[in-house]
């Protein structure tokens, strides 16, 4: 059973290898080597865009209000950018992580994590602006140009998103989303990225010195190792003392002033401030299940529930922590209540899955994990969905599932291969 997803990248390889050659940086006007098309760009940030936003976290639709804002704040600085036609978007992730990322053809997010650390709208501006230039100079697609050159065909490999035991194994375009949004840039993207961007700034009326007081507190927060931002914003995008005097050298030529909005923006900030406890619970929860202590997880989780009952994630974690303790019937509770506040996010319908897979649900558990698959595939749904297709009967089916699960690498992949011989013999 090949995913959709994973034919059309492989098929963006063979394709861009026979077409291979150098075009112009749209920012820049530099040439520089690239194997995919303006068009391939923009359908593949597009096709990825939805099940990226879901492997970070998920959309913030607590708060549908900050979203339009930060959408209408982007698309100032677009209008004014080296490439006003491309389909930008804009979304606010369900993430405390502080981070920003572009994908190919102007798909572009923001942390309600980082959001939560800026003081005013032109601070986000200088977020947005920088991350409009990756999306604009082609930068996404001149570091897929590189992993082909490395590794022809890695994108359908599927990865482990990160060390977190819940996580599951992504693949196909999913797994190139995810690694284009978490892949650290070069220097020289990041100074393009400052330059332009507060041309960017400037050009839409906001005051520039703001991304140069903005980089000043990302370089300070490194200097002190800041647990967040180490995991998310300085991942991707590595400050440093030759950005912040680069940033205010171009400030001091083009003249400093303009639009701050810190009014507006503590207005249209109001209510992730006002639940931010609940997130600290949560994320407190958190760490404390990675540490094994469920009882004190269940404890901090139960008080995020309290404080914001309409946060699917909150359940979520309930579910997963209840799971551990051996206690299904709760967990299954807690993964309905996730899905029916978010339907549309794939974790929640995959830790849904699992569960009723174990509780011996089969007919809502192969629902649940078809469900997530169709947003973002994993190689533990295919595999689990197999385990079901024989529980019912269905040899050929089973295959398939197997198959497709034994192209991801690790425990998966080999658990796939097991399972594939016994049916084969």
């Amino acid at each position: 059973m090949k995913n959709p997803a994973l034919l059309r990248l492989s098929a963006f390889l063979t394709l861009a290898f026979a077409l291979a050659g150098c075009s112009v940086n749209p920012v820049t006007g530099e040439k520089q080597l690239s194997l995919i098309s303006p068009s391939d760009e923009v359908a593949m940030g597009a096709e990825q865009y939805t099940p990226t936003q879901q492997t970070q976290g998920g959309q913030f639709y607590i708060d549908p209000e900050l979203t339009l804002y930060v959408r209408e704040v982007g698309q100032k600085l677009a209008r004014v950018s080296d490439r006003p036609d491309l389909p930008y978007e804009f979304v606010v992730i369900n993430s405390s992580v502080p981070n920003a990322w572009a994908l190919p053809g102007g798909k572009i997010a923001i942390n309600r994590g980082l959001l939560a650390k800026l003081d005013d709208e032109a601070q986000l501006a200088s977020v947005l602006g920088h991350e409009i230039v990756h999306a604009a100079a082609r930068h996404s697609v001149q570091r897929m140009t590189q992993t082909m050159l490395i590794s022809a065909g890695v994108a359908g490999l599927g990865f482990v998103l990160s060390d977190n035991e819940w996580a599951g194994l992504l693949m196909g375009g999913a797994a190139m989303g995810a690694q284009l949004a978490l892949a650290q840039y070069s220097q020289d993207d990041e100074l393009e990225s400052d330059h332009y961007g507060i041309l960017y700034m400037k050009e839409a009326g906001y005051d520039p010195m703001a991304a140069v007081e903005l980089q000043q507190l990302f370089l300070e927060l490194s200097k002190e190792r800041s647990t967040g931002f180490l995991q998310g914003l300085f991942a991707t995008h590595p400050p440093s003392a030759k950005r912040v005097e680069e940033n205010r050298e171009l400030v001091n030529r083009i003249g400093a002033g303009g639009y701050r909005g810190e009014e507006v923006f503590e207005r249209k900030l109001a209510t992730l401030r006002q639940l931010q406890p609940a997130y600290d619970a949560h994320d407190k929860a958190l760490e404390l299940a990675s540490e094994d202590n469920l009882a004190g997880a269940l404890e901090k989780v139960n008080e995020a529930i309290r404080l914001l009952p309409r946060e699917a994630m909150f359940y979520s974690l309930r579910g997963r922590i209840y799971q551990e303790q051996g206690n299904l019937k709760k967990a299954s509770e807690d993964f309905d209540k996730a899905v029916s506040l978010y339907p549309e996010m794939f974790t929640y319908r995959l830790h849904n899955g699992l569960n009723a897979l174990k509780l011996n649900n089969l007919d809502e558990a192969r629902e649940n994990l078809t469900r997530a698959n169709q947003v973002v595939p994993t190689s533990i749904a295919y595999l689990r969905l197999g385990d079901i297709a024989v529980q019912q009967g269905d040899r050929n089916e089973a295959l398939a599932y197997y198959s497709t699960a034994a192209e991801a690498g690790g425990e998966i992949a080999e658990e796939a291969k097991r399972k594939l011989a016994a049916l084969t013999q």
